[in-house]
């Protein structure tokens, strides 16, 4: 019986060792990177031109995890402000366009990864346009999300179901154009503290919580289209970003706060760090 067991432990060794070989092994022909402006990374340097409107960085996470997997051709088509509806048609920019993106997956893309969801319904813009102002009607209170709620209806979180509903179709047209692509749908990491305040986040004290609570919602619906897709695999990117947050340290913080930082991140955007840190969260998922 020790016999067998020891045999049984090495067999299950040589597999384990099979697969981490293969996993490390592994090669894309072909990496298209699909989505908005937390994919593209305005600001960070250096930006790409084509189309300069579009904000789109060699410093992304999409050009990170193209040069870290030695991947043989990468295109990378995401767009500053890009909604799911920008996947199938064009996208006018500041002095271009940016063509449909699904216009850059081919039969032989191999890897995917789809970072959409947080402009449909203008939901980023809206919040980032009303909660800073409302702050000073209730400084430790939460008037944005007394504002926004209607009725005990909590308006914002209303629209998540179309977006959900959105990423679903986006994820199927993935799916019908690049058919032997691993699909990833890269999640939104934290923005605010898990506890706290800072002067770079602007809102009142009392609405962190009911932000945060909206993005974990987002990244919900993001999750909930790709288990209904069956064929996709989503990146949580929150929770690895906790203490990363934009009220963090420069070096340590993966958000910039509400200033614009030329050469460096747009307002409540990732910074370089950021990108780092979820082509790393992106790797472990690849088991790179």
């Amino acid at each position: 019986m020790r016999i067998v067991r020891i045999v049984l432990a090495v067999v299950a060794l040589l597999l384990s060792t099979a697969v981490a070989a293969e996993a490390a092994e592994r090669h894309y022909r072909h990496y298209v990177a699909l989505g908005d402006s937390y994919t593209s990374g305005p600001l960070i340097p250096l930006p790409r031109l084509d189309p300069l409107g579009c904000f789109r960085s060699t410093s992304n996470y999409p050009s990170m995890l193209a040069a870290g997997l030695s991947v043989e051709r990468f295109t990378d088509v995401s767009c500053g402000g890009a909604d799911t509806g920008d996947m199938t048609q064009q996208q006018n920019v500041l002095l271009g366009v940016n063509p449909p993106q699904f216009s850059a997956l081919r039969p032989d893309t191999d890897l995917v990864t789809l970072g959409i969801g947080g402009n449909d319904s203008g939901l980023f813009g809206t919040l980032i346009n009303t909660c800073p102002g409302l702050r000073a009607s209730d400084p430790a209170g939460n008037p944005c999300q007394r504002h926004f709620t209607v009725d005990g209806v909590d308006t914002i979180k209303a629209l998540l179901p179309k977006t959900q509903a959105s990423i679903g179709k986006v994820l199927a047209g993935i799916h019908a154009r690049a058919p032997q692509a691993e699909v990833l749908a890269i999640g939104y990491p934290r923005i605010a503290p898990a506890t706290g305040y800072c002067d770079d986040l602007p809102f009142a004290q009392g609405d962190y919580a009911w932000l945060s609570s909206v993005e974990e919602a987002l990244n919900a619906a993001i999750r909930n289209a790709v288990n209904t897709d069956g064929r996709s695999v989503f990146v949580d990117t929150y929770g690895p970003s906790a203490g990363h947050d934009a009220c963090q340290a420069p070096g340590v913080a993966w958000i910039n706060g509400k200033d614009l930082k030329v050469l460096a991140a747009a307002p409540y955007h990732p910074v370089w760090a950021g990108m780092a840190g979820v082509t790393q969260v992106i790797r472990q998922q690849l088991g790179s």
